[in-house]
């Protein structure tokens, strides 16, 4: 097997909806993500997947959709108050913990056809999430 990994820093707000502590309110992380890909075999070049489009993939669409937004529930009732003040934001079906988040990028990175086998937010440098199924 052939691994490499990505690594992309975005910022983020979020808050946990039914929770009791300090996340209940909104607030930012400077988020770490790395998103490792696999295949038992190399490309024509010698490459598991070539960097550059690791990079226009993943981090064009991190860059557009999560960096610098609000990621919250869909049905967080903050949602449409942020709307009319023209926030950027990022719904989700599920609470944004990092675990979903994680997740939600592996399925993005999967569905754009990417070798994707591992997800790992970094939501503070000592808290991190790491999704890989089963």
């Amino acid at each position: 097997m052939y691994r490499v990994t990505r690594e992309i820093d975005f910022c983020y707000g979020h808050r946990l909806l039914q929770y009791e502590g300090k996340c209940r309110y909104l607030h930012g992380h400077n988020g770490r993500l790395l998103v490792t890909f696999e295949t038992d075999s190399l490309d024509k070049l010698g490459m598991v997947l070539d960097f550059a489009d690791i990079k226009r993939v993943l981090q064009g669409w991190i860059d557009e959709n999560l960096d610098h937004r609000m990621i919250l529930h869909r049905e967080d009732p903050v949602v449409p108050v942020l709307q009319s003040m023209g926030e950027p934001l990022y719904l989700m079906a599920e609470n944004p913990t990092a675990e979903n988040i994680a997740r939600h990028i592996f399925d993005y990175v999967r569905a754009a056809g990417l070798p994707v086998v591992e997800t790992q937010l970094w939501e503070t440098p000592r808290c991190s999430a790491i999704y890989r199924p089963a």
